[in-house]
């Protein structure tokens, strides 16, 4: 976890850049630095499995770090969204960039033997619908980059009301697919790794990776104070569930709880 709020911060101004850039106007290089920019900052508090797999929970805290352009803001947005520029906005559909940040694993407790898994990201597109006012769908497609090779598609589907104007509480079905470069990097296990760890040889293929639900009640407490408590439960599927690292030395069933609080600051270049 080391580093973790670098990654976050990185990713974030990267990802706000292009955006920055599009709104500028004139012909000026750094045209696009002028403008209001809004700097979102806090910590997430969770209790969560100790790896993508794990039986054994553990407490983390990690850092929430956003900058970008201040503009339109969503209708709805959730802890599972990963950072996201919006290119297209029509009210009723939402469409853009999207990336997110993969943190390295370590070779130690139940993993001792395997390989580890270095740091990266996924980049890749999301899209999402509001067929009503209270309901949002949200679909990502993301590649590997550095951390694994695969592919990744989430699907979200949430459902939101405010109980009053500071008040709103959410949740509903996520589903998760994936390829087998994907299970690969996380879930298998070759003769190498097999003779290392103790564990059996797996070579895993694509598909169905987790189906789930989860919700979330926040809490805006001033105008750029928002607080959160979450919950998330998904249980691994196919490629994910069958491997002997699950079978042998994992569960299936993972859970998530959490709080977090974030602050936004408001400011022109």
């Amino acid at each position: 976890m080391r580093g973790r709020s670098a990654y976050i911060f990185l990713a974030s101004g990267l990802l706000a850049f292009p955006c920055a850039a599009v709104a500028g106007e004139g012909g000026g290089l750094f045209d696009w630095v002028h403008g209001d920019w809004k700097l979102i900052v806090g910590a997430t508090g969770m209790v969560a499995p100790d790896f993508e797999g794990a039986k054994d929970m553990m407490f983390s805290v990690s850092p929430v770090i956003s900058l970008g352009k201040a503009g339109p803001e969503a209708r709805f947005t959730s802890r599972n969204d990963d950072i996201s520029i919006s290119l297209y906005d029509s009210g009723g559909i939402r469409a853009g960039a999207t990336g997110k940040i993969i943190f390295e694993r370590d070779s130690d407790g139940d993993l001792a033997g395997l390989d580890p898994v270095r740091w990266g990201a996924e980049i890749g597109g999301f899209a999402e619908i509001y067929p009503t006012d209270w309901l949002r769908v949200r679909g990502e497609v993301r590649q590997g980059v550095r951390s694994h090779s695969g592919v990744v598609a989430d699907i979200a589907v949430d459902a939101f009301k405010e109980i009053t104007p500071s008040v709103r509480i959410s949740g509903g079905p996520r589903i998760s697919w994936a390829s087998a470069d994907y299970f690969d990097t996380f879930y298998g296990v070759n003769a190498t790794e097999s003779a290392n760890s103790g564990l059996s040889q797996y070579y895993p293929g694509g598909g169905l990776k987790s189906v789930g639900v989860g919700g979330a009640y926040d809490w805006k407490v001033t105008e750029k104070l928002t607080t959160s408590v979450f919950s998330e439960y998904y249980r691994l599927m196919g490629s994910a569930s069958d491997s002997s690292l699950v079978k042998e030395r994992g569960s299936p069933n993972q859970f998530t709880f959490g709080v977090s609080a974030a602050y936004r600051f408001d400011f022109t270049m």
